[in-house]
C-alpha cells in the first residue's frame, strides 16, 4: 500500500467538524468530588487543507465563551493546541501532542490561580457522533492527575 502524505496526522481531528452538543461537567474545587453540570454547543471547521482547525465553544449556563485553534506540523507530526477565552481575549500557550491509536494526548503548561500548573487533554471514545474530551492537571510534575473538566460531545449536524 502506498503512502499518503496527508495519513501523517492532519486528518486526526476530521471527526470533530461539524455541530455539536457539548455536555460539560467542571470540578468545583482542587480535590474536591462536587462538579457543575452544564450544556452548550461547539462548531468546528476545518482549514488549510487540514493542518488547521478551529471551533468555537459557546456556554451560556457556564458562563464561558472561547475558541480553539489547532495547528498541525508535518515535519513533526504534533499538534498544538491554544484556547482563547472570550472573556480576557488571551491566546493561551499551545498544548502539544498526537493521535495514537484512536486517542488524543496533549501536555503542556497552564496556570491555575496565577500557580503553574501541568495540564494534559485528553481525546477518546470517538465514533462518528460522539467523542470526549477531558482536561487534568498536576500539582507535582506529572507525578500525579486531576481531571478538572469534561466534555462529552454529541453531533448535531
Amino acid at each position: 500500500m502506498a503512502y499518503d502524505a496527508h495519513d501523517d496526522g492532519r486528518r486526526d481531528f476530521h471527526f470533530l467538524y461539524g455541530r455539536w452538543r457539548v455536555a460539560h461537567r467542571r470540578r468545583l474545587a482542587r480535590g474536591a468530588d462536587d462538579w457543575r453540570a452544564f450544556e452548550g454547543t461547539s462548531y468546528c471547521q476545518g482549514l488549510m487543507g487540514g493542518l488547521c482547525n478551529v471551533d468555537e465553544h459557546d456556554m451560556p449556563e457556564g458562563g464561558l465563551q472561547g475558541l480553539t485553534l489547532r495547528t498541525f506540523d508535518p515535519q513533526a507530526a504534533r499538534w498544538s493546541i491554544r484556547w482563547l477565552n472570550a472573556a480576557t481575549g488571551e491566546l493561551q500557550p499551545a498544548i502539544c501532542g498526537r493521535f495514537d491509536q484512536g486517542v488524543g494526548r496533549f501536555e503542556g503548561e497552564d496556570m491555575e490561580d496565577g500557580a503553574p500548573v501541568k495540564v494534559a487533554y485528553l481525546w477518546e471514545a470517538i465514533t462518528p457522533g460522539s467523542a470526549r474530551w477531558s482536561q487534568a492537571f498536576s500539582y507535582d510534575a506529572g507525578e500525579s492527575w486531576e481531571t478538572n473538566w469534561i466534555m462529552d460531545f454529541t453531533r448535531t449536524a
